[in-house]
This record gives C-alpha cells, sequence and structure tokens, in this order.
C-alpha cells in the first residue's frame, strides 16, 4: 500500500506539472503548491500593519502629512504611528526664563496629538529629543532640521518636563486613553542619536529617569526601551532592568533589511535583503524568552527594506514580494512592527527634491501611492488565521468568515529582473468554485511606466499628478474558474499576487 501511495503521488504530481507546463509562458519557472484547507493553523494577528513610522512630530500638523494618514489608515486600519522629535525646539515644549527657570508649552503638542486622534490614530510616544536649553552640550545630529542629542544638562530638570508633559496628556486625554499608549524612552541612542558617553551606560540613565517620572504619573502607563538600531542592547537592557528595579513595560528594537551581518550579528555571513529583518527579530525574540523576564512583549518601531534612498527597493514593485515574504518569517516572533515609514512627507534628508527618489514613504509626494501602498493594501486582506503550506513563496490564510485567502509571491532581490514563475495550486479540504486574483507588478498597481512616458518631471503639473495617482491604481480582481481543483497562474519577476477562493 505504502508503494503504491507513493506511485500515486508521483503521477499526479506528474500531471499537475505537465498541465503546469501547458499553462506557462515561455521561459518561465514552474512549481506546484498544494493547499490544503484542513491542515495545520494558529492565529495570525496583523502585526505588519498595527503601525507605521512617519517624519518628525511637527510634520504631523501639514495637510498633506494628514491626507497620507489618512490613506494608509483606510488600507490597513493601523492604531499607531511614531515619530521622532516630539521635544524638539520647533514643537516649542521647553523653555527657560531670565532667572534659567523652566517654561512648557503643550500648544504644539495638543495640536499633534489632537490630530493623530481624530484619524483614529493613537500616538507611540517617542521621547526624543533634547530641547537646546536643556541640553548639557551643542551636539547637533547631523538630520537637515537639526536635533539635539546630548544628554541633559540638570537630570532633576529632565525628570520635571518628562513628568509634566506626561502628566499634560493624562489631564488632557484622560488616563483610561493614555493608558492604551506606548512611551518608548529615545532612539536609536548606539548610533549617532545619542552623545552620552559611554553610551550604554549614559543611556540607562537616561531611561531610568524617564521611565521612573513617566511611571510615576500613573502605573497604568506603558514604558519601554532602548529603541536600538541592528537588533542591539537587548539582553544587556533586560538584565539592567532587572537589576536595577526599573520599570519596562516592552523591549523595541530596529533593523533594515540591508543592515550587514558584522553590525547586527557580529559575523561575516552574506545574508539575503529578504531574511536580514526576521533573523534579527528572532535573535531579539530568543533574548526576550530566555531572560528573566520571558513574556516581555516585543515591538519592532522601525524595519523597511532599506535604511538608504534606494530607488529600485523602496519606490518599486520589489516592495510586494519582499514584504509578503518578512510577514511569513516574522509571524509568531514578534508583537507588533512598524514599517518606516507611511509617508513621504519627510524631512531627514531634506526638503523633496523630486516626487520619486527612494523615499521611505508609502505615498510619494502629492499623495502618489507607490507599489509598496498597494503591497500593504492587498496582504491587509489575509486571513486572521495561518493555515500550514509547504512553500516558502506563499501564505495560506482563512477570515472569519471561513473563506480562504492566499499570498503568493515571485521573489528576486531588487538588481535583478527575475525569470517569470507559474504556480499551480492545487486544492484539497475546499468546495471553492472561484479564484479572485488581485495582482501587484510592473503592469498591475505600479506608476513607473506613466512616469516615464511622461519624461519623468520634477515638478509634475497637476494633470500629471492625476494620471500618476491613476496609474497606481490596482485594477479589479481577476475572476477565475477553478477546474478539477486546480488553478494555475503566472506570476513574473517581483510578482505578488493575493487570491481569495470562494
Amino acid at each position: 500500500m505504502r508503494r503504491w501511495h507513493i506511485l500515486g503521488l508521483v503521477v499526479f504530481l506528474t500531471f499537475s506539472q505537465n498541465v503546469s507546463k501547458l499553462n506557462a509562458q515561455p521561459g518561465s519557472e514552474q512549481d506546484v503548491i498544494v493547499i490544503d484547507a484542513t491542515a495545520a493553523r494558529h492565529p495570525f494577528p496583523h502585526i505588519w500593519e498595527s503601525m507605521f513610522g512617519s517624519g518628525r512630530a511637527i510634520l504631523s500638523l501639514r495637510d498633506s502629512y494628514r491626507h497620507d494618514l489618512r490613506a494608509a489608515k483606510e488600507i490597513t486600519g493601523f492604531t499607531y504611528v511614531r515619530f521622532h522629535g516630539i521635544f524638539n525646539d520647533e514643537v516649542g515644549v521647553y523653555d527657560e526664563d531670565s532667572q534659567g527657570r523652566p517654561l512648557y508649552n503643550f500648544s504644539y503638542i495638543d495640536q499633534i496629538y489632537d490630530g493623530l486622534l481624530a484619524n483614529g490614530v493613537r500616538p507611540f510616544v517617542e521621547i526624543s529629543f533634547m530641547p537646546n536649553k536643556l541640553a548639557a552640550n551643542h551636539i547637533l545630529h547631523a538630520f537637515w532640521y537639526k536635533p539635539n542629542v546630548s544628554p541633559p544638562k540638570d537630570w532633576s530638570r529632565w525628570d520635571e518636563l518628562v513628568a509634566a508633559f506626561t502628566q499634560h496628556l493624562v489631564d488632557r486625554y484622560g488616563i483610561d486613553e493614555v493608558a492604551h499608549w506606548y512611551f518608548e524612552v529615545w532612539n536609536e541612542p548606539n548610533l549617532d542619536f545619542w552623545a552620552g558617553q559611554p553610551k550604554q551606560d549614559t543611556y540607562w540613565e537616561l531611561y531610568d529617569h524617564s521611565a521612573r517620572a513617566i511611571k510615576a504619573i500613573s502605573p497604568r502607563l506603558r514604558v519601554g526601551g532602548p529603541a536600538t538600531a541592528q537588533a542591539a542592547w537587548v539582553g544587556a537592557f533586560i538584565r539592567h532592568c532587572s537589576e536595577k528595579n526599573v520599570p519596562v513595560d516592552f523591549v523595541s528594537s530596529h533593523v533594515y533589511a540591508n543592515d550587514t551581518a558584522q553590525d547586527v550579528f557580529g559575523s561575516q555571513e552574506d545574508i539575503p535583503r529578504n531574511r536580514m529583518v526576521c533573523r534579527a527579530v528572532d535573535k531579539v525574540h530568543n533574548q526576550i524568552k530566555t531572560s528573566s523576564t520571558p513574556t516581555l512583549p516585543l515591538i519592532w518601531s522601525e524595519f523597511n527594506a532599506s535604511y538608504k534612498n534606494e530607488t529600485e527597493v523602496t519606490d518599486s514593485v520589489y516592495m510586494g514580494p519582499w514584504l509578503a515574504d518578512t510577514i511569513r518569517q516574522c509571524d509568531g516572533l514578534v508583537d507588533s512592527m512598524s514599517y518606516w515609514t507611511f509617508s513621504d512627507v519627510f524631512e531627514e534628508q531634506g526638503v523633496v527634491k523630486t516626487p520619486f527618489y527612494g523615499g521611505y514613504g508609502l505615498l510619494a509626494a502629492d499623495g502618489i501611492p507607490k507599489p509598496a501602498f498597494n503591497a500593504f493594501k492587498l496582504l491587509h486582506n489575509l486571513g486572521e488565521e495561518r493555515i500550514s503550506l509547504d512553500s516558502d513563496s506563499a501564505l495560506l490564510t482563512r477570515r472569519k468568515n471561513g473563506s480562504l485567502v492566499l499570498a503568493i509571491w515571485n521573489y528576486t532581490p531588487p538588481e535583478q529582473s527575475g525569470s517569470p514563475r507559474t504556480i499551480t495550486l492545487h486544492l484539497k479540504g475546499t468546495k471553492a468554485k472561484l479564484a479572485l486574483i488581485s495582482r501587484l507588478d510592473h503592469d498591475h498597481g505600479d506608476f513607473h511606466s506613466v512616469y516615464e512616458k511622461m519624461g519623468a518631471p520634477r515638478y509634475p503639473s497637476q494633470t500629471q499628478i492625476g494620471e500618476l495617482r491613476e496609474a497606481a491604481e490596482l485594477p479589479p480582481p481577476e475572476v477565475r474558474q477553478i477546474k478539477n481543483d486546480e488553478v494555475t497562474l503566472t506570476l513574473p519577476g517581483h510578482g505578488l499576487a493575493v487570491i481569495e477562493l470562494k
């Protein structure tokens, strides 16, 4: 019986592959994936779309920022937004009188957070950077807006500022609301965003003062760190908080897909761009699980496919397969991930000079959706349960209404165009008769060909902006009959498809 079972499987696979070849495009790779609706399953929270990063705090007062916030909220339903610089001088929160006594002004603070809440988004509060008059030294970061990254000249005044800020938020919005927020102390203190020396010890001091000041307002408030780049310091941070009895409610860190193995793991490996993020997440996940506080939530408060401005990466259809594969690998390792960023209303390198420059955002200048926007839009349709699947290029999920939704992709590194890939899906355990296929690739949901035909204008006209927005729209799903429990499709290089089975 065992031999006949194996023979039958071989015959089936051979038949399926032959069908696939008949439907394949010339020169395409061919594959068969068995979709078994009765396979093992587990909860599948949408960790990738619960929070987004954005440009610094003051930008949230712009109409263009709020337009993009609403657009991202509409396609993902995200809950939190994180940005730098709530204590920057341009926000006006801290000053001193002629005798050097502190003066607080929460006018812009209120407008910033009122605007978020009015659009259904809560703050993930990053406590940064140092007001110039409170800084021990005039140490400015290289960003265009020149934040001060010095420690405070007086720790008691820093405590008073953090406490006054936190108390004001509780007074204005109520403890029941602010208890849903997160307070993260600083940004990437292991890099040049923190000028204390030695870096780690002085960051511990900053964290201790900040966390205790926040918790003194209410123990219900959530505070955490170390908000490090390159998945650094987490084990040491947890040990420090445990040994010194410092409050910590969550751990946060960052990594980008083009960070090096040397920086993240201290190794000489060549880790592919589609593997780096979740390798780093797994490292920190394991550090938490083996610590004295193994149930601490892990919030990945920055991630993206690149920390540089690479047009062939963050502006391109490459982001579809990259994002889908990152979701597949990170599932079960992290509580929340914050894509950096939802909008190119962003000025770390200065005023935007051209609409498509490899910015981090889902939407380019003038609210033009990039392929990454459409990737999030498609992947939002995945269900709330993940069903086991023997593939490293597909995700099978079930929605609450029982329907199956599959994401499938043809990953290719950004510097390569890739070959088409033909996939035959063989369905088991479902009576689905239709496949609704939504696609993201160079011919679906990508503005680039239209932009190039325009001559790639640096300042598109209003008419051209409308044409680009129209070109970026995803077409309606293709409706395909499922015959003999199979459906075959071909994905180009960098192609992503999300398929609803009905």
